[in-house]
């Protein structure tokens, strides 16, 4: 075990101290949103947004500009979001869990592309499309993109989105060096499915709490 610990703190070597405290202190707080997202606790966007300011930050520094800008859009759809969720179909309930419209899945799919095209001149203009992990990066930034708006919406299938894009977002943080942040997308992905059956169960009812 103690080889598996060296081997993972040896991927740092050279990355300022406070660069790997702040990458613990992301993963804690990306956790803890996901698990309170899961459990349908509004608590989800006050620690999603501690998570992901620091996050942006950690992209930005490590050069992965699709990725911040993923990390920048949660932090604003996370305000937005606070807001949605805490919204009342009366005066006991809040917003129900509910299934994408036809009109949500057309959204959805110009969200998604539009995405690709605002990232992909990003890496142009930044001259950042010089290795294959950005052609990568493109396309989980607009997964991801496309997960965090049906997620504020309350939208079931903002879980797959995520289950997708956490997949793909293991071996590419791995890769980089990012070690920590890529056990955590392993460990987002496994609470993703359970978040997706937890909400399934719940579709429809419309609670009357959101701290729980």
């Amino acid at each position: 075990m103690s080889h598996i610990f060296d081997w993972i703190f040896s991927q740092y070597q050279g990355v300022p101290t406070h660069i790997v405290v702040l990458e613990l202190i992301s993963v804690v707080f990306a956790l803890l949103s996901v698990w309170y997202s899961k459990r349908e606790n509004i608590l989800v966007y006050p620690t999603g947004i501690v998570g992901t300011g620091i996050a942006a930050y950690i992209l930005l520094f490590y050069g992965l500009l699709g990725d911040m800008l993923i990390n920048t859009y949660y932090f604003i759809m996370s305000i937005v979001g606070w807001y949605l969720w805490t919204r009342k179909v009366d005066e006991t309930h809040f917003v129900p869990i509910t299934m994408t419209t036809k009109n949500e899945k057309k959204w959805s799919i110009l969200l998604f592309v539009g995405t690709l095209i605002f990232v992909s001149i990003v890496y142009t203009v930044a001259d950042k499309f010089n290795v294959w992990t950005a052609y990568v990066d493109t396309v989980t930034t607009a997964i991801f993109f496309v997960g965090m708006w049906l997620m504020a919406k309350k939208k079931l299938e903002n879980w797959v989105y995520w289950i997708v894009g956490d997949i793909i977002t293991v071996p590419l943080y791995w890769y980089k060096g990012l070690i920590f942040s890529s056990l955590l997308y392993f460990l987002l992905t496994i609470i993703a499915i359970y978040g997706y059956k937890a909400w399934k169960k719940n579709l429809g009812k419309s609670p009357q709490t959101l701290l729980k």
